[in-house]
């Protein structure tokens, strides 16, 4: 079936309607890594984007952003707190988003497909929480030509996935969900995100140990700091260069407009 051009003032892309998807929950949404105090979590995964995400966003803090799948809106509220004043998140169950809202979070209950689909750009960044594991590769190129659209020339996306080179939880992480359909590597990240149009991809791994007030996360850093080293060497005996063994990886990749 021929693929229909849409036109808006941006650009002019080729983006197909949204599949029928095929997880059982919306994508995105499936799975949700929220502790069970939900409150709790504002501060665990502040620490977490901070360590992870910040660096990598504009310096300007009237940037316009949308994170997709915002659950109860902890990405939002550090940006927040960190000055960006147009920030907005999209999740399509309510009950995440009413811890929100409660904080008084710009949040708002949406499908992920059907909003960006509404053309509510440009955006200078947009920022899927979920992985993109959650869709099928069809799914996945749909989704990031319509994030695509919906992002300012030179705009920035950022990604990230569940890694499916390290040997000790790449199995697991595809298993212990039935709404994951894939894995990535950081070759396998850049090739989708090239098939959905963007430019100037780079892979990085994400920190698991980003609390440093607790003594244990020094020796989990150790730990893991080593077996990566271990893999990455087993992986070059069988003439294989993987360079990122983290458990998550991620990457920013900027539309070329």
């Amino acid at each position: 079936m021929a693929q229909p051009a849409i036109r808006d003032s941006v650009a002019r892309l080729d983006v197909p309607p949204a599949p029928p998807q095929a997880a059982r929950l919306e994508p995105f949404d499936s799975y949700w890594q929220a502790p069970d105090d939900v409150e709790k979590g504002y501060a665990k995964f502040e620490a977490y984007y901070r360590a992870n995400y910040l660096a990598h966003l504009p310096d300007e803090r009237d940037a316009r952003i949308l994170v997709v799948s915002c659950g109860a809106g902890y990405l939002v509220s550090l940006l927040k707190k960190e000055g960006y004043t147009d920030v907005a998140g999209i999740d399509s169950d309510p009950d995440k988003v009413a811890h929100g809202l409660k904080r008084g979070l710009p949040l708002e209950t949406s499908p992920a497909f059907a909003y960006l689909e509404a053309m509510p750009g440009p955006y200078d960044v947009i920022i899927p929480e979920q992985e993109l594991n959650h869709l099928t590769l069809d799914e996945q190129i749909a989704f990031l030509r319509l994030a695509r659209r919906n992002l300012k020339p030179g705009g920035l996306l950022m990604v990230y996935g569940l890694n499916g080179a390290n040997p000790l939880v790449g199995s697991e992480n595809l298993a212990h969900n039935v709404d994951h359909f894939n894995l990535f590597t950081d070759y396998s990240l850049k090739q989708v995100l090239k098939l959905g149009g963007f430019v100037n991809v780079k892979v990085m791994p994400l920190k698991l140990y980003v609390f440093w007030k607790n003594p244990l996360n020094y020796v989990g850093l150790a730990v893991t700091s080593v077996l990566e080293l271990f893999f990455r060497a087993c992986f070059v005996l069988y003439g294989k260069d993987v360079k990122v063994l983290s458990k998550k990886i991620a990457a920013t990749a900027t539309n070329p407009g």
